[in-house]
């Protein structure tokens, strides 16, 4: 796969989010900007032109800065076509393509509804921004879906090539890991993991971006056909749950109160 020809910058927005800043040497583009005065200083100390923002779903921690981008800067603002996102230029949905074509990438639209029930991704060069649904380590809240739905999403994620790279809306990742190991505490993978993502956040660096593949391996969410998972969800709840949905539904209910 040749090599992008743009980087990945995380800009810190309000208490964990980021907003997830593609540029070269004289563009940007910007998915899920809450805030917009990150931006505008980021853009405005590189000397950066902003030519897209990306939305992935309708919480304002994610779209909240985008009337303020668009008054300096008026650009396309592309996000769900099924949410209320007043801002939007360009409503998109499930198979539209997203092109940014100053950076010379596209993004594949995907229908990932659960957390918000629009809520999508944008997929392309190796790359995945999925907002709240999928984590590091963990998924979003079922706000205006339902488990099965959030389910059936991430699903749609992990079919994904395992070197995904995975960039999710909120520096999360070590208190996810911390219900992971309860759900799971001899996962080896998981260990390893927590050790790595602990030395990232000593060293004031993101755990992100993660990879479909080490979700996979770590994500308690995504490992609900595994018996050690199913025990532990049937624990939870003081029943039998087998079916892949009912235990995740069961996880998540679970994470809730954690």
């Amino acid at each position: 796969m040749p090599e992008n020809k743009f980087q990945v910058i995380p800009l810190r927005a309000f208490k964990d989010n980021y907003v997830w800043t593609l540029r070269d040497a004289k563009v940007a583009a910007v998915v899920d900007p809450g805030e917009a005065q990150p931006v505008l200083d980021y853009v405005a100390a590189e000397k950066l032109q902003l030519v897209a923002i990306l939305a992935t779903h309708h919480h304002q921690d994610h779209v909240g800065g985008i009337e303020e981008l668009r008054r300096r800067h008026p650009v396309p603002v592309y996000g769900p076509r099924g949410e209320p996102i007043s801002t939007l230029t360009h409503p998109v949905g499930g198979g539209a393509k997203v092109a940014i074509e100053e950076l010379g990438v596209s993004f594949e639209v995907l229908d990932i509804p659960g957390h918000t029930r629009a809520h999508i991704a944008y997929y392309g060069a190796n790359m995945l921004f999925c907002g709240d649904t999928l984590f590091a380590c963990g998924c979003g809240r079922v706000f205006e879906g339902t488990p099965r739905q959030l389910y059936a999403s991430l699903e749609k994620l992990m079919a994904l090539p395992d070197d995904t790279l995975v960039y999710c809306g909120h520096e999360y990742t070590l208190a996810n890991i911390g219900f992971a190991k309860t759900v799971e505490p001899d996962n080896a993978a998981l260990l390893e993991r927590e050790a790595s993502d602990a030395q990232a956040r000593r060293e004031r660096r993101p755990t992100l971006p993660s990879t479909i593949g080490r979700e996979k391996a770590t994500n308690p969410f995504l490992r609900v056909t595994r018996p050690a998972v199913v025990e532990s969800a049937n624990k939870y709840l003081g029943r039998r749950v087998s079916d892949p949905a009912g235990v995740f539904a069961a996880l998540r209910e679970w994470k809730n109160q954690f």
